[in-house]
């Protein structure tokens, strides 16, 4: 799963977050792969491109071809740009922030007391499943869109039980 939780080893000088969750896109193919397999394409597609060489046919066909390489390859590659989204929770006693870093919509920001802050799920969105939402400062933002259906129910129950234990942690 694509979540990260830490629990940052700090001193009481220090303003370090209780709890500490990174979220990030699920990826499949890694750099490495994308790279084997544009080259495999290539060679797949230029295995019948040898029975026209020589031959007025390949100049017909070899615009198609490469249109169809250069697609398949701006494709993987923005997926791998949307791939760069990141979602970084912060919780301390007092205040609640989440920064979500998205390379073509900009850095958004969003800070509340965990007090106040509530974590609400839509199992019955018609859009994403499992939505996840916090709700804080008289603002609603959501959180792990990017998640799959189960991995954003997870992110629930585990968001639940880490603001739980800060406002316990308050509270003694």
């Amino acid at each position: 799963m694509p979540v990260e939780w830490i629990t940052p080893n700090a001193t009481p000088e220090q303003d370090a977050p209780l709890k500490q969750v990174h979220l990030w896109p699920y990826r499949s193919l890694l750099r490495r792969d994308f790279v084997i397999f544009i080259a495999g394409t290539l060679m797949l597609v230029l295995l019948p491109m040898l029975a026209v060489l020589g031959s007025p046919v390949l100049w017909g066909l070899l615009p198609f071809f490469i249109i169809a390489i250069a697609g398949m390859w701006y494709a993987l590659h923005r997926s791998y740009k949307d791939g760069e989204i990141l979602e970084d929770l912060s919780i301390w006693q007092d205040r609640i922030t989440l920064n979500h870093h998205d390379p073509r919509k900009g850095h958004h920001f969003w800070e509340a007391n965990p007090y106040w802050v509530q974590v609400k799920i839509d199992p019955h969105n018609e859009r994403i499943p499992n939505y996840v939402t916090l709700k804080g400062n008289d603002r609603e933002v959501e959180i792990g869109t990017f998640l799959s259906e189960d991995e954003r129910a997870v992110l629930y129950d585990e968001l639940t039980d880490a603001i739980r234990d800060v406002r316990n942690a308050v509270q003694t």
